[in-house]
């Protein structure tokens, strides 16, 4: 190799060695200034929440168009980032969503009261499409929904009907500690909250008017507790659960309205496979439903007691329950299919068809495909401490209607009543059941006609409750107070 090749070499080496320094220090400086102008651009970590806003004021601005675009960004963010927990939605602003916003594990997706999610007018979703749900199909972990509206937007989607699967407003499945409270939830095709294979599930002080099937909606789920909600029913339901099991439903206030689209049973309890053996139902007032105030029913395959026993429903007040005119399973409570059933210290006051029924809806009722009819025998209702008066003929066949309690399965259920108060219901007071303990008086409410059932201090229900052999209570009321 001759001298002024050798030169060349080194100069090129050289020169190669200069472009690499060059190229390096380009990066760094471009990733300086990318997280200063993240830094900037982004809330301190300390703060932990990212912002969406219309007017500029937040981290992600939207446009009122497409608007799930930023929100996913947003979202997306604070799940690459574990210093952030929360993404804010600000008030006075609707977000109008074309697609599914995704939330991840650790986060809370929260508004201002005033801040609405909205489904685009002519969406055409696909059915089974939610308007929120999880960023990762195998699942998430710990994730708030809080304090903002929902906005389904029904009317200007009238090309998709009610109860198909379509526009669920949040919808989880394989996930776990799902909390959602403080909403607005509204004028829907399908459920508020669905959960599936899921468990840790919390829904309260949420309000929820005309969706297009259940409020909340669990399947194969646990651990599921609602309360302090105020729904108005249409479609379906106001709480549902399928084949789940610790579930307590307390304090909620739930109603229907007058009209072929106002839905089914406030409450349903529903076991077809899994073990469903500790639901508590109480506190709650259930009036005006267009289906019956509660509906607990097995069905399917035979199974055994331990997977269907010891629903407890407790202190509720039912109040002209089942005024749909066009089936025949409206009631208060009405049942099949569970064993060990107690319902005690209740009120039902002028329900449509009886207050506590044991009966299964035909396929025909229901429009079902499958046998609603439980397999089995052995069913027992205990009824214990309930007051009941003035329960009305259902508008549907109302002949050998309007008793306090019915057993239209005699051959396989029974119903076991201690101590209730029987008053002035239209039809009598039993069909296929009977009493040595019951007492048919007026009960005297402190003012019924307000629905306060409260007694009067010279209530004859004061004290006259059952109590157990043995129990330290003694002179239990009948009746919810």
């Amino acid at each position: 190799m001759n001298e002024k090749h050798l030169r060349y070499i080194q100069q090129n080496r050289k020169k190669i060695g200069i472009s690499v320094v060059i190229l390096f220090f380009s990066i760094a400086l471009g990733i300086l200034i990318f997280h200063t102008i993240e830094s900037s651009f982004f809330p301190k970590p300390a703060n932990k929440t990212v912002y969406v806003a219309a007017d500029g004021s937040g981290n992600f601005t939207c446009d009122g168009s497409d608007d799930q675009v930023e929100i996913n960004r947003a979202l997306a963010y604070v799940a690459k980032n574990p210093e952030y927990s929360t993404v804010h939605l600000k008030g006075n602003t609707t977000y109008v969503i074309s697609d599914s916003i995704l939330i991840g594990s650790n986060t809370i997706l929260e508004g201002d009261r005033t801040a609405v999610i909205k489904l685009e007018d002519n969406a055409d979703w696909t059915v089974g499409k939610p308007m929120i749900t999880q960023m990762d199909r195998s699942g998430v972990n710990r994730v708030t929904i809080r304090g903002f509206e929902i906005d389904g937007n029904h009317d200007k989607n009238l090309d998709k009907k009610r109860g198909q699967g379509y526009y669920n407003m949040i919808h989880f499945s394989d996930s776990k500690n799902i909390d959602v409270h403080d909403m607005h939830m509204h004028d829907g095709h399908g459920d508020g909250l669905k959960v599936e294979r899921s468990s840790n599930i919390k829904f309260y002080n949420n309000r929820v008017y005309k969706l297009g099937h259940d409020g909340l909606f669990a399947i194969d789920s646990q651990n599921i507790k609602a309360w302090n909600n105020r729904i108005t029913c249409r479609t379906n339901g106001g709480l549902r659960v399928m084949n789940s099991n610790h579930v307590k439903f307390h304090d909620n206030v739930i109603n229907s309205f007058y009209h072929w689209s106002a839905g089914g049973s406030a409450i349903l309890i529903e076991k077809t496979t899994g073990i469903v053996n500790d639901v508590e139902v109480y506190n709650n007032t259930i009036h005006n439903t267009y289906g019956p105030g509660l509906w607990l029913i097995g069905y399917g395959n035979s199974y055994s007691k331990k997977e269907a026993q010891n629903v407890h429903i407790h202190h509720n007040t039912f109040y002209n329950t089942g005024t749909n005119p066009n089936i025949n399973w409206v009631g208060g409570i009405v049942t099949s299919g569970f064993f060990n059933t107690l319902i005690e210290n209740n009120v039902f006051d002028g329900v449509y068809h009886g207050a506590i029924i044991n009966m299964y809806p035909t396929t025909a009722d229901v429009d079902h495909s499958v046998d609603l009819s439980p397999q089995g025998t052995g069913y027992k209702t205990i009824v214990r401490n309930n007051i009941i008066i003035a329960t009305q003929k259902r508008k549907k066949d109302p002949d050998g209607t309007g008793y306090a309690i019915i057993n239209y399965l005699p051959e396989t259920h029974t119903i076991v009543l201690e101590n209730n108060c029987l008053y002035s219901n239209s039809g009598g007071t039993y069909k296929n059941a009977s009493s040595t303990t019951d007492i048919y008086v007026a009960p005297l409410f402190v003012n019924r006609s307000k629905h306060d059932y409260r007694l009067r201090p010279n209530s004859p229900c004061i004290g006259a409750g059952y109590s157990s052999a043995g129990s330290s209570e003694n002179g239990i009321n009948i009746g919810r107070y």
